[in-house]
């Protein structure tokens, strides 16, 4: 595969992640990261460097995207930063981490953690969907708050997603107004995005083997091909998501996640 091809099948993966974005409201790591680690060998890219640069590129594509969305949902009010700012040390500091701590892993083991995440998340998605229940709990003590900002930032940074798919569920539980947790979940996926990426910057400097034009483990022509479509394409997914059968198409993706999960597993 040249880098061409790959540049057109990242402005095509953009697309794909945008639409499902926007139509289901999914983060786009959890399309980017299996996509990625079947066309970077193509390109001859070591496996053993593959899930790395696959989970960097996937958080610096996640930081263009979340930036518009932080600011839509500021000017809509719908952040509480007093909040959030009480996840976002914590957030931040676990992404760092996470990124250090998947620069020691083997490529086998950092698919199986992705894997593992993904099937417990698309089992939610299914449980979820018929979930109607209102929750009048409070939120959680402080340390159990914060403790939940780190375990998001760590896992969002092994599975190079935003972190709200832990995040959301973990807020709406503890009776978060919706708005209010997906606010909240969208400011701290930029600070994810932000720190995660710069810890696999850090972590892939003194990495040899690396394909040219790649700072640190982040790829630059992928995160371009990806970036230029995604955010475009995101509108579109939010207009059909009236005229669709969301949560119809939401059962078969979350399906489709476990068994693209599962084939991670034993590749």
């Amino acid at each position: 595969m040249t880098l061409i091809i790959l540049f057109i099948a990242c402005l095509i993966l953009g697309a794909i992640v945008g639409l499902l974005a926007g139509l289901l409201g999914i983060g786009g790591g959890l399309v980017i990261v299996p996509v990625l680690v079947y066309l970077l060998p193509q390109l001859g890219v070591s496996p053993d460097i593959v899930m790395p640069v696959a989970l960097a590129t996937s958080l610096a594509t996640i930081v263009v995207t979340s930036a518009f969305a932080v600011r839509a949902h500021h000017k809509n009010r719908n952040i509480p930063w007093a909040l959030a700012r009480q996840l976002m040390f914590m957030v931040a500091l676990g992404a760092l981490i996470g990124a250090f701590i998947a620069d020691q892993l083997s490529g086998q083991t950092l698919k199986n953690i992705f894997a593992t995440a993904v099937i417990i998340l698309a089992c939610y998605m299914l449980l979820s969907i018929r979930s109607k229940k209102e929750n009048t709990r409070e939120l959680p003590a402080n340390w159990l708050f914060q403790g939940i900002g780190l375990f998001t930032g760590v896992m969002a940074s092994l599975m190079g997603i935003a972190g709200g798919a832990i995040l959301v569920p973990a807020l709406t539980y503890f009776g978060m107004q919706l708005r209010h947790t997906i606010g909240v979940a969208t400011a701290c996926g930029l600070v994810v995005a932000v720190f995660g990426s710069l810890g696999y910057i850090i972590a892939g400097l003194d990495q040899e083997n690396l394909p040219s034009l790649s700072l640190g483990y982040i790829y630059l022509p992928v995160l371009l091909g990806i970036s230029l479509t995604s955010s475009m394409f995101a509108r579109y997914g939010v207009k059909m998501a009236s005229k669709l059968p969301v949560r119809t198409l939401k059962k078969g993706f979350a399906v489709f996640l476990i068994i693209v999960a599962m084939r991670m597993m034993v590749a």
